[in-house]
Formats: C-alpha cells, structure tokens, sequence
C-alpha cells in the first residue's frame, strides 16, 4: 500500500526519526515544523494522512484537525502528543480526528495506525466514485406507493428515454443515486457507463483532475495521462452529486461542457469532445447559494431543464413499513439468518421518528436493531433511545392508539390542517379521519 504522509512536529529530531520509519514502509513523506507550513504542503500536494503535534509554535492540532478537515475532508488526522490527557482526546475524535496517541508510550502503534487510517481513506474515495458499466436500477427499485414517491417517479418516468440534464432536489439520503440510477437506466444510454461522483468528499484541486482529468507533467506526481470521469462517461450518464458544493472556477468548466459539449484537460491545450448526459443533485438551496455569489445563475439555467425534487422520508411515513421489511429481507440475505421481522409497535415507533437523515438513517437503525435482537422479531428495545422515547405518553404508554393519535397530529401539522391531504398521506379515508380525530379528542 503506497500513500502520502505528512509530519508536523516542531521537534525536528523527532520528525526526522518518524520520517525515516515511515519511509521505510514504502510511504511518501512530507515534513513541516508548524501548521503554517503544514498547511501550505496540503494546498500544493495531495496528503492522505497527517501525523500532528498537539502542541506547536502556531497553533494546536486539536484545532487544526476542524480546519484541515474542512478543506480536505478525505484526509485523516493522527495526534501525537507528549502528555496525553482525557479531554483533548475526546475533543479530538469530535473535531473528525482519526486517533490520538503519545509519544514513546504508543510509537510501536504509528505504523499500524497509519495502514488503518490509509484504508479509511481508500475506502471514502472509493464510495465518493462510483462507475458501473452500465445501469444497475431501475425503478421498480424504488420503494414505495405513497403519492409523494410516485410523483416523483411519474417525472423521472417522463425525463429518462430524453437526453435532458436533470436536477435532483433533496435532503441527504433520500435517494438521489437511486433515482439517477434509475434514469440513466431507462434511458436510451442505459447500456454505456453511469458514474456517480460526490462533489463534497473530494478537494477542489483534486476534484478538478477527477473531472477532467490531466496530461502526463501536468503537476507534481502526474507522472501519465489520466482520463476524467467527464471522459470516462462518453456516451453515458455522469451524476454530479452535491453540486452545489462545487468550486466557482470549476463551475464555469462545467458549465462549457454543458453548453457545447467540451472541456481542457489539466496540463493539455487542446479541447477534448464528449456527448454525456449530466445528472446533477443536490441538498442546497442553489438559488440562495446564487444570491451569496456561491454558485453561477448561468449553470443553474444550464442544469435546471428538468428538476425532480425527492419527498423527504418524513413526507412519506406510510412507506416506511415497506422499507423496513425490504431493510431487514436484506440484512437476513446477507447474514444467512431466519427472516427478519417487525413488531407493530417498534414499526409504529419508526413512523414517528423525524427521520433528519431519511432513508439512509432508518436502513441504519434497522441494521443496528438487526445485530441487536437475538430472535427473529425487532422490537421497540431494539431501536436507538431517541426514538424510544419520542413519542411516549406522559403515563409512558406506548400503545398503538397513542402512537397513532401522535401520528395523526403531526401529518395534520404537516399539511396545515387539510384534512383531505392528510387522510391521502395516511392512506385511510376522510370519514376515516375525521372518526379518529373525534376518537382521540384531536383539536380541529
């Protein structure tokens, strides 16, 4: 395993002595005496791993890790320091630091700590980049039969077989890869490459070669050509994920692919033609991001042909028992465990929880509460505490009528009162309805 380790340490003799063991396991080693310097290595080459003093001349690597994790987030941060205390420690791991150990008490764990830390890296750049030959869903994949999915679908239905960019709107994980996945899929490009790139996990500078790509001597380490994504997805489907956190400078060599199909390589001086089709999504607000001079109008009109916005989970609780039996037929596939089941109530529970982080946050639940239960059956103790506890009456009752007369209220809430609407997103009746709210004694 090969990788880029850069050392801030202002003892000198120390940097030295770990950059020669370093470098003896076949790594590239930079070293820096400040976090100055450290910084400056950082913005002229690609690092994978830092090893950090805590305490140095400028600043303290407790700090340091927020910042360098904000304009390199792919990047992990090791802390070294000389009297390790509790306190830093925990503040270190919150700031996204990837461990902290002391100097000559814990030397003989650098070297492993650095191929554990490495094989996070690698792991994160692979789930930022993904290409598959060819689509891998379609949209019966898609789970789901609430009227907020379905319209959705209906458009995304309505887009693919055209060649029109698209623009997906939505909160983290509600599906925005499927949905691309999808169209790409049923679209008449469908047997040529998709490929997904997550514009917040990679640097700018390190985006704009996976973009673009570069010519051999382009800059430092580009030692042949390299072909972008943009190329690699010729006559396919490249989805832009998180736009909206793309660089302006790279905003504006998108958007020329955009309007006449080509692009300049990193190092070269000729223009490189392509015929793909840009799928772009995001969770921003991109016209607010236009308004903070963060994004370009003209590539907004550019991407904005066609937009789909994705329903939040909480938009469609009724779905959330067919996800839950999909979420656990997996996880019983994969562990080669007896089918998984639900209980009514823990599966009542789960249709009250907000869900801040939507599909991806209830697959995690239930595969926590699936190594959790030691039978067949996730119940209530299974799910995390917050959700538990959420909607317990004052009595802590967790009956199915008061989870129910709980539910009731917050659609209600959710629709401001249109009774017609939220009896649609229950899926019962108006008469229904209205029986359950005189029932439960809900104010109209």
């Amino acid at each position: 395993m090969t990788g880029n380790i850069l050392i801030i340490d202002d003892e000198e003799q120390l940097r030295r002595l770990l950059s020669r063991l370093i470098g003896l396991e076949g790594f590239s080693v930079e070293e820096a005496g400040t976090l100055k310097t450290g910084l400056d290595i950082l913005k002229r080459k690609e690092m994978d791993v830092i090893l950090c003093d805590v305490k140095l001349p400028d600043g303290n690597g407790v700090d340091f890790i927020k910042e360098a994790k904000r304009s390199y987030p792919l990047i992990e941060i090791i802390l070294l320091t000389a009297y390790g205390n509790i306190p830093d420690g925990v503040q270190a791991i919150k700031n996204g630091g990837f461990d902290y150990i002391t100097k000559g008490n814990d030397n003989d764990r650098i070297i492993p700590l650095l191929y554990q830390a490495l094989d996070k890296v690698n792991a994160q750049r692979k789930s930022a980049i993904k290409i598959k030959e060819n689509g891998t869903y379609g949209f019966d994949n898609i789970i789901g039969n609430s009227v907020a999915i379905k319209e959705s679908i209906t458009l995304a239905r309505k887009i693919a077989p055209t060649d029109a960019t698209v623009l997906l709107l939505g909160e983290t994980g509600t599906g925005k890869e499927v949905f691309a996945n999808a169209i790409h899929s049923n679209s008449k490009r469908a047997a040529k490459p998709f490929i997904a790139i997550n514009c917040s996990a990679i640097t700018k500078d390190l985006l704009e070669g996976e973009l673009f790509g570069h010519k051999a001597g382009a800059y430092t380490g580009a030692i042949k050509d390299k072909k972008g994504l943009i190329e690699l997805a010729d006559e396919g489907t490249l989805l832009l994920d998180e736009i909206g956190e793309l660089s302006i400078d790279l905003q504006s060599k998108l958007l020329r692919v955009l309007e006449n199909g080509e692009f300049i390589k990193l190092g070269d001086s000729r223009t490189t033609k392509v015929n793909v089709r840009i799928i772009a999504a995001t969770n921003r607000d991109l016209v607010k991001s236009i308004a903070e001079g963060d994004f370009r109008e003209d590539l907004f009109f550019r991407l904005n042909v066609f937009t789909i916005q994705l329903p939040a989970l909480r938009q469609r609780m009724e779905d959330i028992p067919e996800l839950a039996n999909h979420f656990l037929l997996y996880f019983s596939a994969k562990e080669n465990r007896q089918q998984l089941q639900i209980s009514k109530v823990a599966s009542e529970l789960l249709k009250q929880h907000p869900w801040k982080g939507n599909i991806r946050e209830l697959r995690n639940v239930l595969q926590r509460a699936s190594i959790l239960t030691e039978t067949n059956e996730i119940l209530p103790d299974h799910l995390p505490f917050e959700i538990q506890k959420q909607y317990e009456s004052e009595s802590n009752n967790l009956s199915l009528a008061v989870v129910e007369k709980n539910h009731i209220e917050r659609v209600l809430g959710y629709t401001k009162g249109n009774k017609t609407k939220a009896a649609e997103y229950l899926g019962i009746g108006l008469t229904t309805l209205y029986r359950k709210i005189e029932e439960y004694h809900i104010p109209r």
